[in-house]
């Protein structure tokens, strides 16, 4: 695992100090290349041949390709067996390696035949062409910067921006965005002029010019099996995923939140590690929001080395430490807590295997069944709706637990109120028109359109399928999941050097899934990951196999009202980028309905408050 970044033209000075921002991407080893047209840097996390000859920049034979690379291809022992078979010589036992070779033999169509995570930029100097790609999921990130005359590419913005040359600007549409959302779609960024390479997209920049292409896409084509051909195929992908992501020179762990995801992960790599284990989870005193009990449990039933991170508080610094490294706003609860736990497993491993993206494949989260409920809910006549149960549930006090009947009520109707375009994201998005109107300044609202669902129709647009379910799993695929969860586990895990790899995510699995009928996935009433809990039946306790969704987010409501709540007023309220754009009376009034507790405004305050901090880290 590695930090990449590069820019046309020749400065080392320049190249030296966008690596070094990134350095704790790869604090082992540093290369670069430089010549008058191109130049590159990499910081190295030795992971697979730990030998000086595997320091990047890597080059072919003749030295006319050479690259900088972030990522494993899992598949690379099998490429490299056939391209030595061709003719090619290699010196390294790197998968980096295995990149160029087959770049060599299939040019651009090289990205067909990887399997893993990876984000590169391969330049090759008889066309004089640079070759920038990211894997089809978005595990890895890879952001540039092009003003027609200026490219520059990076792991992280903060390494474009060591560059003085390119300014510091806000993206207003970005921010809007950002705080219904809590993230920035992509290919936005909320620096203007700044964009992410979109997830199964390559660059190529020569001649002075960018091209962008698209080389996979999620597609859906129903195959129609015996269910139990579905269960056995699903057991056997899963499992050759796991296995291949356990290749390593050094030493590797597991992340465990006791659900079911990540007890999946666990069962299945005990098929094939016999001896120690480590496992990582995560702990809070109040129950509702800790699953640490479910932890311990599969930790026994598994034998595993089980390191446990109780988290009774998180200060100012870590919210900005957090913010550094993600290099803009985003705010999934689960970040923070994150940070903290692969610090703590980088005590014990440079590599843990993760269940992030099992909810998005096999369809998990409540959004899922809120919008599946939607249509029951709907079939209420309008003024009954809007005139007694809207407003019964509105009037409601939020209750200090995660979930409840009354939170997940007044979240429901929260939701069902927006426009359908937005699909199930209706219950993962934190604004509405009313709040719009008294949030945003006049000025504000005349450089931006409103429309919030925008890039959910822009992502609908490119899906094969016209089945509701299957709109709804693309959306998050393609949408939701890359510039959210897996930004936060790429930007976390690599602020304390260390590797994440997540099986679910292995596009073999992911393409099978996607032949799967609808109705094996989400059942009647709502029941989640139907046919993927059939599937580890027998390999997982039931009592695992059956529980609900939870999630590892800390209880950011309840310490904005408690221990956050000085901190949280002083930095919105001082804030120049919310005095700037946003109504300050209007949001001291959240604060006060928040902390009077008449509403549950969590998400946009907290959401303000990673605003703040990042525009006084970043401005």
């Amino acid at each position: 695992m590695c930090g990449i970044c590069g820019f046309n033209g020749s400065d080392r000075e320049l190249i030296q100090r966008m690596a070094d921002v990134i350095t704790h991407r790869g604090p082992d080893k540093e290369g670069f290349y430089v010549d008058e047209d191109i130049s590159l840097g990499n910081r190295r996390l030795s992971i697979i041949d730990l030998s000086d000859r595997a320091t990047q920049p890597i080059f072919n034979e003749d030295k006319s390709i050479v690259i900088v690379y972030n990522g494993e291809i899992y598949n690379f022992p099998e490429l490299r067996r056939d391209l030595e078979a061709k003719g090619h010589k290699f010196y390294t036992n790197t998968d980096t390696e295995v990149v160029i070779h087959t770049y060599e033999e299939y040019g651009v169509d090289c990205l067909q035949k990887f399997n893993g995570m990876f984000a590169f930029a391969l330049w090759d100097k008889n066309k004089r062409q640079l070759f920038v790609a990211r894997d089809r999921i978005g595990i890895k990130p890879l952001y540039y910067y092009y003003d027609g005359k200026k490219f520059a590419f990076a792991s992280e913005i903060k390494s474009i921006l060591e560059d003085p040359s390119i300014t510091r600007e806000v993206n207003y549409l970005s921010l809007y965005y950002y705080l219904g959302y809590e993230f920035v779609p992509s290919p936005l960024t909320m620096f203007k002029r700044i964009f992410k390479l979109e997830p199964g997209n390559y660059l190529l920049y020569k001649d002075g010019n960018v091209s962008i292409k698209r080389y996979w896409e999620l597609q859906f084509k129903t195959e129609y099996r015996k269910k139990t051909e579905y269960i056995e195929r699903m057991r056997e992908l899963i499992d050759l995923s796991v296995k291949r992501r356990l290749i390593s020179d050094v030493p590797l762990g597991v992340f465990l939140s006791g659900g079911l995801d990540s007890s999946t992960v666990v069962a299945f790599m005990r098929r094939h590690i016999t001896g120690n284990l480590k496992a990582f989870s995560i702990g809070y005193e109040d129950e509702s929001f800790s699953e640490l009990d479910y932890a311990t449990f599969v930790a026994r039933e598994f034998g595993l080395e089980h390191h446990i991170l109780m988290i009774s508080d998180i200060g100012p610094d870590f919210i900005e430490k957090s913010l550094w490294h993600l290099d803009e706003p985003m705010t999934d609860l689960s970040t923070i807590p994150f940070y903290l736990i692969t610090r703590k497993a980088r005590e014990n491993v440079i590599v843990a295997l993760s269940g992030e993206g099992g909810d998005e494949v096999f369809v998990g989260y409540d959004r899922f069944k809120a919008s599946k409920a939607y249509k029951y809910y709907k079939v209420i006549p309008a003024f009954l709706r809007r005139g007694f149960v809207e407003r019964v549930i509105d009037s409601l006090a939020d209750r200090p637990q995660k979930k409840g009947f009354v939170n997940v009520a007044k979240r429901f109707v929260q939701g069902a109120k927006l426009s359908e375009d937005g699909l199930h994201m209706r219950w993962q998005y934190f604004s509405n028109p009313e709040q719009d109107s008294k949030l945003y300044q006049h000025n504000f609202k005349e450089r931006v359109k409103f429309d919030p669902f925008f890039p959910i129709r822009r992502a609908v647009a490119r899906c094969n399928s016209e089945d509701e379910l299957e709109k709804e799993i693309f959306v998050d695929m393609r949408f939701t999941m890359p510039d959210s969860v897996l930004m936060k586990v790429d930007k976390m895990s690599m602020a304390n050097s260390l590797e994440v790899r997540v099986p679910f995510l292995d596009h073999e699995l992911i393409e099978f899934n996607a032949t799967i009928p609808s109705r094996y996935k989400l059942r009647a009433f709502g029941k989640t990951k139907a046919i993927f809990r059939e599937s580890i039946k027998g390999i997982l306790p039931d009592r695992i196999v059956y529980r609900g969704k939870q999630g590892y987010s800390f209880p950011s409501k309840n310490w904005l009202r408690e221990q956050l709540k000085d901190f949280m007023v002083d930095v919105i309220n001082t804030s120049p980028i919310i005095n700037e754009t946003l109504n300050i009376r209007y949001v001291n009034k959240l604060i006060e309905e928040h902390l009077e507790r008449r509403q549950n405004h969590n998400h946009i305050l907290w959401a303000l408050v990673n605003l703040a901090v990042w525009y006084n880290r970043f401005f």
